[in-house]
C-alpha cells in the first residue's frame, strides 16, 4: 500500500491501516474516507504520512466551486498583500541561503538572520496582518524554507502577545526560524517525494527534529533555540516525539514554537483547497489540544487570534451570513454572531459552525 504524505493527502482517499499517534492512540480508523477535516487532524497530531488504499491513491483533486468574493480574495487583491509577497520571496531567498550556510559552513550569523523577519514585520507592528498575510500566500516548491520563515513571524508576533522582553522575543523569533533546519539534512529525494513514502523513509523525515539539535548544538546560540529544535514535536501529555516529555520537560519556548509550528501547517493551503478558516483551527484545538500544549500559552494564542476577527463578516455551515460581536471565551471557536434580526450563539447550536470569513 502506497504511503502518502500527509501534505499531499486529498479527500476521498481511503486509509489503509489504523493511524496511530506516537503513544498508540487511535487517530482515524482503518477503512474511513478521508475529509478535510480529518487530514487537517492528521496534521494537528504531526502525523507525517498514511498508508492508503492503492486504488484512492491517485484520487482526483476535487475542482474548487468559485465563491462570491472572499475575506481571501479581499486580501490578496490588497496592496498590502502584493507588497508583502514581494518582500516575503525576495526574505525567502535570503533564509534560505542563511539555513544552507549554517549546514555547509557550521556558522552562524544570528544578527543577520533576525534581520530576515524583521523586514516583514516594519510595517505591521501589531502583527495581525501578518496572520492574513500568511494565510494566503501560496504553495512553494521547498516548503520547509518558507515554513520555517512563517513559524519565526508567527513566534515574533506570539512573543509579544505573551508580554516577553525585546530580547526573549529575538530568542524565540530565532527558534522558529531554526525549528526545521534539520529536515535539510534529510535526503531530498525523501522530502519531496511526491507520493510514496516506505516505512524507513517515514522514520528518516522523523529523525529532523535530532538532526536539527545536532546541527545547532555546538553553535553559538542560545540555548533555547537547540532545545526548540529537538522537541518542538514533543506534546504536554507525552504523546510526542522524539523522546515523549512531558510539559515540565519540555523545553518553555519549545512549547510556544510548537503551537506555531502546528498553526501554521494547518492554515496553509492545499492543492484542493485554499487556507482553512481559522475557527476550524481554533475548534481543533480547543476539542483535542488543551492537554497536548501548554495552557499558559495555547489560550493567550487562540483568544488573540478570535479577537482578531471581532465584527468580521462570516459564513455559517448552514449558509446564513452574519457578524460576529461576541467572544464566548470558554468557546472560542463560537462565538455570538448577528444574523439579520436575530443573534446566533454558536457554543448553544450543536453542529453549527463558522465555515468562512467573508
Amino acid at each position: 500500500m502506497p504511503r502518502i504524505p500527509t501534505q499531499d493527502l486529498v479527500p476521498g482517499m481511503v486509509t489503509a491501516e489504523d493511524v496511530i499517534s506516537f503513544n498508540n492512540q487511535l487517530i482515524l480508523p482503518r477503512d474511513m474516507e478521508l475529509t478535510d477535516k480529518a487530514i487537517t487532524k492528521l496534521e494537528f497530531y504531526s502525523i507525517l504520512s498514511v498508508q492508503v488504499k492503492d486504488e484512492t491513491a491517485n484520487v482526483a483533486i476535487p475542482s474548487e466551486t468559485p465563491p462570491d468574493i472572499s475575506y481571501s480574495d479581499k486580501i490578496r487583491n490588497s496592496q498590502e498583500y502584493k507588497v508583502f509577497k514581494q518582500d516575503f520571496e525576495s526574505t525567502l531567498s535570503e533564509v534560505e541561503d542563511s539555513l544552507n550556510d549554517i549546514i555547509s559552513k557550521n556558522k552562524i550569523d544570528t544578527d543577520n538572520l533576525l534581520q530576515e523577519p524583521g523586514k516583514l514585520l516594519v510595517h505591521n507592528p501589531s502583527g495581525i496582518h501578518i496572520f492574513d498575510m500568511l494565510h494566503n500566500m501560496r504553495m512553494y516548491d521547498d516548503p520547509t524554507y518558507a515554513h520555517s520563515l512563517n513559524v519565526s513571524l508567527i513566534c515574533h508576533v506570539f512573543g509579544r502577545w505573551l508580554g516577553m522582553s525585546d530580547a526573549d522575543v529575538d530568542i524565540l523569533t530565532l527558534a522558529g526560524l531554526l525549528h526545521d533546519i534539520g529536515k535539510l539534512k534529510i535526503p531530498n529525494e525523501i522530502i519531496s517525494k511526491p507520493a510514496k513514502l516506505t516505512d524507513q523513509e517515514y522514520t528518516t523525515v522523523k529523525s529532523h527534529a535530532m538532526e536539527g539539535y545536532n546541527i545547532l548544538k555546538d553553535l553559538p546560540i542560545n540555548e533555547h533555540v537547540k532545545r526548540a529544535a529537538l522537541m518542538h514535536h514533543e506534546r504536554c501529555d507525552g504523546t510526542g516525539y522524539p523522546l515523549g516529555l512531558t510539559t515540565k520537560r519540555i523545553d518553555r519556548y519549545a512549547r510556544i514554537v510548537a503551537i506555531a509550528d502546528v498553526y501554521d501547517a494547518m492554515t496553509s493551503p492545499r492543492v484542493y483547497r485554499g487556507p482553512l478558516c481559522p475557527f476550524q483551527v481554533i475548534s481543533i484545538f480547543e476539542s483535542e489540544g488543551l492537554q497536548r500544549y501548554d495552557p499558559e500559552f495555547i489560550l493567550v494564542f487562540l483568544e488573540y487570534i478570535v479577537n482578531t476577527y471581532m465584527n468580521n463578516r462570516v459564513r455559517l455551515s448552514n449558509g446564513l451570513t452574519g457578524d460576529i460581536v461576541l467572544i464566548n471565551k470558554l468557546d472560542l471557536a463560537h462565538p455570538m454572531v448577528h444574523c439579520g434580526s436575530h443573534y446566533i450563539d454558536l457554543s448553544h447550536e450543536h453542529g453549527l459552525y463558522i465555515e468562512a470569513i467573508l
